[in-house]
């Protein structure tokens, strides 16, 4: 079956420039809404891949993210939201961008078409056996990304991916493929639209249904959340409130002597055993 990137197809609609902005806005958000409807069709993918990312952090492992351009942004933004949202270490989900750092803000020319430097920027993380790499590339083509993941394979390391084409060299090369088709952009090849909303989507079902699985939310709670600012103390506030049934006071006093929801709620129940 031929490779054919359904991402750098000809947008369904034509002459944008004499659209109002009105019609402009209302084309782009008919285009969008087709987007769960392609993640739904990949739910058998992505739960084979977030069933080997479950057990390998259970065992004590990482999940690692590597993209280039739009996707990369994505997976270190993914990354970056599990420390403040779960209480999980900064070292667990980690996102990797070509090109290094100063390419999350900047694009850096040529960096995704290296075939070397994304294996060399896993192992300055000591990449290993216990660990997992999710490619992510709308195309499914990114040099950087593809040549990561087949050395990842040589080494024994699980390897997935996150695409928007079928059957692309990036899903020949994972382990745990996921193709999200969402079809042409709206404007003509800019997947950052539909192909990059679906791979925040995608990334949001991997990192928060791991993260559950790893019991880091009780309930429909975030109890291990960080308290890193006001909005986030009066939210933990209240979970204690409505968990053990105290004051407003009470449940503050208890959340900044124990630093953490589920530790409040913890030591005032074994305290009034």
């Amino acid at each position: 079956m031929s490779f054919i990137k359904t991402t750098e197809q000809d947008s369904n609609h034509n002459h944008l420039e004499k659209m109002s902005v009105l019609e402009l806005l209302k084309n782009i958000n008919n285009e969008d809404k087709t987007v769960p409807i392609a993640v739904e069709k990949a739910l058998p993918q992505i739960e084979a891949l977030v069933a080997q990312v479950v057990k390998k952090l259970k065992e004590g492992g990482r999940l690692f993210y590597m993209g280039a351009g739009t996707s990369g942004r994505l997976g270190i933004v993914d990354a970056s939201e599990c420390p403040p949202t779960f209480g999980v270490s900064h070292n667990l989900v980690i996102g990797i961008i070509a090109g290094g750092d100063s390419a999350i803000r900047k694009a850096v020319e040529f960096a995704e078409d290296s075939t070397s430097q994304g294996w060399k920027d896993l192992q300055e993380y000591n990449i290993n056996s216990n660990d997992v790499v999710v490619g992510i590339a709308a195309s499914g083509s990114t040099p950087y990304v593809i040549s990561a993941l087949e050395k990842c394979n040589e080494n024994n390391i699980i390897t997935g991916c996150i695409t928007c084409n079928h059957n692309s060299p990036l899903s020949q090369v994972s382990k745990y493929p996921i193709e999200v088709v969402v079809g042409p952009e709206f404007v003509t090849g800019s997947s950052r639209m539909k192909a990059g909303t679906a791979q925040k989507l995608v990334l949001n079902m991997i990192t928060t249904t791991t993260m559950i699985q790893l019991g880091h939310v009780k309930g429909n709670k975030m109890v291990d959340m960080q308290l890193s600012n006001n909005k986030l103390v009066d939210r933990g506030t209240k979970m204690i409130m409505a968990e053990i049934n105290v004051s407003e006071t009470e449940a503050l006093k208890l959340l900044n002597q124990y630093k953490s929801v589920r530790n409040a709620i913890k030591y005032y129940k074994n305290g009034r055993k």
